[in-house]
């Protein structure tokens, strides 16, 4: 069962996608809250596997609530992986930008279908982003003005998984990466994997997350 909690401002639209999500038999929400504050409270007590958050709420906006579930302390008390869909009514938001880079596994647009939002449900908690790397790039142009220097950790990829990063980094699927590099695509997955594994990232937005922060966007 995916255990999920709801957070925005609004009752009306928490309580339409209750619904939506309720619908499935392998989904259930077990919380909801109205702002950030709630969000990260409910979050600490129910330990659900996915969060669809609302981004523009008063008290604390939903970028700040990602930002401190996503902290270190509090990942480490939890039992289970935490993901998070950020909602939002603007296309390409660079609030949703500053909530992925703190963690959030991508966004949608609050008048996505229903079809979409319980995809995007199933998405992330099978640990992949519903946001394509290619968009995800646009997005975060200008976010990172101050590059901070690659760590140590990139510097021991291999020539082969370095260009394989720099592949997923400008938005190519695993079949363009496959073409690029003449190897097979399971081979292509298992260099993601290891660049998610040595750089101890989550899944392909935080690659793209970590390239741009870096300045390795190209590279």
């Amino acid at each position: 069962m995916i255990r999920v909690v709801l957070v925005d401002d609004q009752e009306l639209f928490r309580e339409g996608v209750r619904v939506i999500v309720d619908a499935q038999d392998e989904m259930e929400v077990v919380g909801v809250a109205g702002d950030g504050f709630e969000a990260v409270a409910v979050c600490d007590e129910l330990q659900p596997d996915v969060v669809l958050m609302d981004i523009r709420m008063p008290e604390m906006d939903g970028v700040e609530a990602t930002r401190q579930l996503f902290m270190p302390d509090r990942v480490s008390r939890r039992e289970r992986p935490l993901r998070v869909v950020v909602l939002t009514t603007f296309n390409l938001d660079d609030r949703a930008a500053t909530a992925i880079r703190y963690g959030a596994s991508g966004f949608l647009l609050k008048d996505t279908t229903p079809v979409m939002l319980r995809d995007a449900i199933r998405t992330v908690h099978a640990g992949n982003a519903v946001l394509a790397p290619a968009d995800l790039s646009l997005l975060l142009q200008g976010q990172f003005v101050a590059r901070a220097p690659a760590p140590s950790a990139y510097l021991s990829l291999t020539d082969k998984e370095r260009e394989v990063f720099s592949a997923v980094a400008r938005g190519l699927s695993n079949t363009e990466i496959a073409g690029l590099i003449f190897a097979s695509e399971s081979t292509v997955k298992t260099h993601v994997g290891s660049v998610l594994r040595k750089l101890s990232l989550r899944d392909r937005v935080q690659i793209v997350v970590f390239a741009h922060e870096h300045g390795l966007v190209g590279d």
